[in-house]
C-alpha cells in the first residue's frame, strides 16, 4: 500500500503561483510514476503532469506546459507541482497519482482557485 498526502492548494489571483505538493508514505519503494492530475467543476479528470521516480524524465498536458514544472525529492518521498503563471481555467481539484507495483494510488485531492 502507498498512501499520498497532498497540500499546498489555495486561492491565488491570475499570474500568481502555487506549488502543491505530495507526500507518499508506506511501500514507496514501488512506485515506478509519479503523476499530477486535476479535476475543474462538471469535466472529467484529466491529466496534468508526470515525472519518472527513477530517471526523473517527465512530460506535461500541451494546456500547462511551459507554466507548470513537476519534480521530485527521493529523499523526502516527495513530489511538487510549481505552477506559475495560473489563470482562471486552472481553477480545480488536483489529485497526485502513483503508478506503483500494487496498483494505481490517489492522494485526497487539494483545491486550487484561481481569481480574474
Amino acid at each position: 500500500q502507498v498512501q499520498l498526502v497532498e497540500s499546498g492548494g489555495g486561492l491565488v489571483q491570475a499570474g500568481g503561483s502555487l506549488r502543491l505538493s505530495c507526500a507518499a508514505s508506506g511501500r514507496t519503494f514501488s512506485i515506478g510514476v509519479m503523476n499530477w492530475y486535476r479535476q475543474a467543476p462538471g469535466k472529467e479528470r484529466e491529466f496534468v503532469a508526470t515525472i519518472n521516480w527513477i530517471g526523473g524524465s517527465t512530460r506535461y498536458a500541451d494546456s500547462v506546459k511551459g507554466r507548470f514544472t513537476i519534480s521530485r525529492d527521493n529523499a523526502k518521498n516527495t513530489w511538487y507541482l510549481q505552477m506559475n503563471s495560473l489563470k482562471p481555467e486552472d481553477t480545480a481539484v488536483y489529485y497526485c497519482n502513483a503508478q506503483a507495483l500494487g496498483g494505481a494510488y490517489w492522494g485526497q485531492g487539494t483545491q486550487v482557485t484561481v481569481s480574474s
